[in-house]
């Protein structure tokens, strides 16, 4: 009980000097501020940047392989791909028949082209020729109408499926099912509008809501497919056995290539761990210059307390020693001034987390989805704390050993 009373008198005590020294203790707490804010903007905006990858990547798919020319990630001498041949529609054909086990092969491909209603025009949309299955792979239906049949495969029906993007830019309050869209020469049909599904602009991703589906025979007829490359997206038919199954996609593409068994790929498989594993490295080297950086902040903000706290220490030398005369024990003193060290960069502490709040809502209103987490908020006080207590430790000890007939006589 003593001991709890010795710790709240010296609480009171710490306040009370901060009080009495307002100006010296707000210039104090400035540095600790821009720390704080600092390791908390770093933080939240990793964690942002992370969440909204990781909801724009889901779009890939988490059990779907995507055979193409080149590799997502480049690991290698950029020259052992450019040579690669194309993928042809031919191929991912062939593919898809001999992958009778995989619940969906999709051959796409896809262009940039200017569309056009009325009089209002939107330029270099992504436009994708695939199959009906694409549904399946997205995990993304429409909104309102439906999306590519295998009719609309047959029989190369000029119909598409538009972004909801496209259809809040070009269509405005109007229904855009059953409209003519021209894309590039040709017109399609609006037979669906997608739900929205966010982008990935932020990393130099797609932005999903501004796409076009449309059959890939009917693409082929309108854009020509000869010299086109395509893609191949394959769904696996079980997740916990994906690594199995990529060894069967490569040696059917082989057998397809025409790849001799002392020849390399001339393909890529491609995954979202792959994105995901290139990403998270990535992520991890700039979050720790960012924490080196913002460290740097909050060395000068200790070193400032440090600085202010020995002088706390000189000027109150004959308080000490009168404390000490008293029956003040050493711990008493050194908790004291360890308290006020701590309250200083405490109170610097939420005053730069909430500064942070409103960078946070200023980075979500202007930038992307973001907001301070609970456990973020509690590490920026945790940290707060703990540079009080290391930057007032060497003050606090000095203060605890001085010698009371010395203190006493000190001027």
């Amino acid at each position: 009980m003593r001991t709890i009373l010795e710790k709240i008198e010296s609480l009171k005590i710490a306040f009370a000097a901060i009080k009495s020294n307002k100006s010296r203790a707000i210039l104090t707490t400035l540095g600790i501020v821009i720390g704080i804010v600092a390791v908390t903007t770093t933080m939240t905006t990793a964690n942002s940047l992370v969440n909204n990858f990781k909801e724009s990547a889901a779009a890939i798919g988490t059990d779907v392989y995507y055979v193409s020319r080149m590799p997502w990630i480049f690991t290698g001498n950029f020259a052992d791909f450019r040579n690669r041949q194309i993928l042809t529609f031919k191929q991912g054909e062939k593919l898809k028949n001999e992958l009778t086990t995989a619940k969906a092969v999709i051959p796409s491909t896809g262009d940039g082209l200017d569309i056009k209603y009325q009089s209002r025009i939107m330029g270099r949309v992504p436009v994708i020729g695939t199959t009906e299955q694409q549904v399946q792979i997205m995990d993304a239906y429409p909104k309102y109408g439906r999306f590519i049949t295998s009719l609309d495969v047959q029989y190369k029906k000029f119909v598409c499926v538009i972004g909801a993007e496209i259809k809040e830019e070009i269509f405005k309050n109007v229904d855009p099912l059953n409209k003519d869209l021209k894309i590039g020469r040709y017109k399609f049909r609006i037979i669906g509008v997608m739900e929205k599904r966010g982008s990935a602009g932020n990393f130099g991703g797609p932005n999903f809501d501004r796409q076009i589906f449309v059959p890939i025979s009917a693409f082929i007829k309108a854009y020509g497919g000869f010299n086109r490359q395509f893609d191949i997206a394959v769904k696996v038919p079980d997740q916990a056995d994906m690594e199995n199954f990529k060894y069967e996609i490569i040696g059917q593409m082989r057998q397809i290539r025409k790849l001799k068994p002392n020849q390399k790929d001339d393909f890529s498989i491609n995954s979202l761990d792959s994105l995901m594993n290139a990403f998270n490295s990535i992520m991890g080297v700039v979050v720790l210059i960012g924490l080196l950086i913002t460290s740097i902040s909050l060395f000068v903000g200790a070193i400032g307390v440090m600085n202010i706290m020995f002088v706390s220490v000189t000027e109150r030398t004959r308080e000490i020693g009168i404390r000490k005369a008293i029956g003040a024990k050493s711990r008493t003193i050194l908790t004291q001034f360890l308290f006020e060290s701590s309250a200083i960069c405490l109170i610097g502490g939420f005053v730069g987390l909430g500064l942070s709040f409103g960078i946070a809502k200023i980075i979500d209103t202007f930038l992307m989805p973001a907001s301070v987490s609970i456990p973020v908020a509690l590490i920026s006080i945790f940290i707060s704390i703990l540079v009080g207590v290391l930057s007032g430790l060497i003050p606090a000890l000095k203060a605890a050993r001085l010698n009371p007939i010395d203190a006493l006589h000190y001027e």
